[in-house]
């Protein structure tokens, strides 16, 4: 009765949940007539910040997925194999990043960053299956269903979003009960039909469609990358007691980068090689999807990106050097490789 009890709460948080409108930034690829004030991130170490929360991340998700029972030996052998899989766990160094900011702690945000690098990994599982993307390479390893097959990489991926949920329930400590649920609110919507769901279906809709236009590409992306990492940096604002403003400046500076992960994700998948990305290159080409450089060209969809991170540190000057690791952050994700 108490599980019953606490899993509607969930369900009527979820529902209950408002999050503030976000408006995508228009293109404008003239230079800025004013000087972006924001925080220099020059003298701070990203390589050495990364460094520091990467032990304590990898040890985290590799404990959050360990069979108890023999029973659960195969599911969660096929849920370490993505989600161990590598990565640059950008969302959950978000996540720590933001709380940090505000005074909160890694110990604090840890259980909320391992179930954002869970539901993401859960979307990389259902994105490479034959019925989607139909890829069979990932993180330069043989996809979970070339491994485990399509029917255990489906679970799988079920096992690891029902999994993120409880995690950040039952091992979040030293937070307020109000905080936490207004976290899993979050991540319930970031995944819904305004969520991941929602932008790979018009996604698939919009494969080899005419006329596809850039806010149809903007809709899909800012629901099937950036909201994800929207919740990252919002979820750590919250759970540090950000106020409701200062949350609102973390989300707009986290749905601008992670539109602009996106555009640098196209434009990646046209200058960098398979064995540079880990994954299929040129896949998008192959599968006629609607991209930044199909519709803007390769160089201004550089310009487009660098426009949004401009935009998004924009939204964090208020917080100055406090804000340094989420500035660095930004300037990687359209300097990156892969």
């Amino acid at each position: 009765m108490a599980r019953f009890s606490y899993l509607s709460a969930v369900l009527l948080a979820v529902q209950l949940q408002s999050t503030t409108a976000f408006t995508p930034t228009k293109l404008n690829l003239s230079p800025p007539s004013t000087a972006l004030k924001v925080a220099s991130a020059t003298s701070f170490s990203l390589d050495e910040y990364l460094l520091s929360k990467k032990g304590p991340i990898e040890s985290a998700l590799e404990a959050s997925v360990k069979s108890r029972i023999p029973q659960t030996d195969k599911i969660c052998e096929s849920m370490a194999y993505s989600l161990m899989a590598g990565g640059k766990r950008i969302r959950p160094v978000l996540c720590i990043a933001a709380c940090e900011m505000f005074g909160g702690t890694e110990e604090m945000a840890m259980p909320t960053a391992v179930a954002l690098e869970m539901i993401h990994t859960m979307s990389l599982i259902h994105d490479d299956l034959p019925s989607m993307d139909n890829d069979d390479l990932r993180r330069g390893k043989p996809t979970n269903h070339v491994i485990y097959g399509e029917d255990v990489a489906i679970l799988a991926g079920d096992a690891m979003l029902s999994t993120s949920f409880e995690h950040v329930a039952r091992y979040t400590k030293g937070v307020p009960a109000e905080r936490v649920l207004d976290v899993i609110a979050r991540m319930g919507k970031s995944v819904g039909a305004e969520g991941l769901a929602g932008g790979q279906v018009m996604d698939l809709e919009c494969e080899g469609k005419p006329g596809t236009t850039l806010d149809d590409l903007k809709w899909i992306h800012l629901h099937k990358t950036a909201t994800l990492l929207q919740v990252a940096v919002a979820s750590g604002a919250v759970l540090a007691g950000a106020s409701p403003e200062e949350v609102e400046a973390c989300e707009k500076f986290a749905m601008n980068i992670g539109l602009a992960f996106q555009v640098a994700d196209d434009i990646l998948d046209v200058t960098a090689s398979s064995e540079d990305l880990g994954k299929t290159a040129g896949k998008d080409e192959a599968t006629d999807k609607t991209t930044y450089p199909k519709l803007l060209g390769l160089e201004e969809s550089k310009a487009y990106a660098r426009q949004l991170i401009d935009e998004a540190k924009e939204s964090l000057a208020p917080f100055g050097d406090r804000a340094a690791p989420l500035l660095a952050i930004a300037d990687f994700i359209i300097d990156r490789k892969n």
